[in-house]
């Protein structure tokens, strides 16, 4: 007979409460989710981008992809390591999201890096948050949300880069159909 499969262990890493272990492991399953999100909203825009730059943008997007999808095995494994159960599922993701869908289909390149720009705001503050969450329980975890966070930041800059006109100032492109999406 095949045992109930349960969603922690009854330990954690040295050094740490069992209570700290699954709190700093929630936070980690929210950042979880929205990084494993953020992987297959940029792999939409990828398919999705057309116009101009298309083709600098189209394979700038398959090298954040790469990075986004080792720092989601990286979230998983710590998880694992504080004997915490990470779920991946999309059913998982979709339930416990605070924010929906990306909204933009086809369209040029200004349109998916101005809605992607409003991504990566929500993004990068909810994983400061999480350093802010961890730095007390964890600074392991701390470390590698802040690593994560670096990354992710600049990132945003190659996309606004794109956005950015020779005043300084981001050009939106309509970029408020991503904002339903930013958390």
């Amino acid at each position: 007979m095949v045992s109930k499969n349960t969603s922690a262990a009854k330990f954690t890493v040295p050094g740490l409460s069992l209570k700290d272990g699954r709190q700093v492991g929630a936070i980690l399953q929210d950042r979880l989710h929205a990084l494993n999100d953020l992987q297959l909203t940029l792999k939409h825009a990828h398919w999705n981008v057309v116009g101009r730059d298309f083709i600098g943008v189209h394979k700038m997007l398959d090298a954040h992809i790469q990075d986004v999808r080792l720092m989601i095995d990286a979230t998983a494994e710590r998880m694992a390591a504080l004997g915490v159960s990470p779920n991946g599922l999309a059913g998982a993701l979709v339930k416990d999201r605070a924010w929906d869908d990306y909204a933009v289909g086809r369209a040029g390149t200004a349109e998916h890096l101005a809605a992607l720009d409003v991504v990566y705001d929500g993004l990068i503050s909810s994983h400061r948050e999480a350093i802010t969450a961890t730095g007390e329980l964890d600074p392991v975890t701390e470390d590698m949300l802040i690593g994560h966070s670096a990354i992710l930041e600049q990132f945003q800059w190659f996309m606004r880069a794109h956005l950015e006109n020779s005043a300084g100032q981001l050009e939106d492109h309509g970029a408020a159909t991503g904002t339903a999406k930013a958390k």
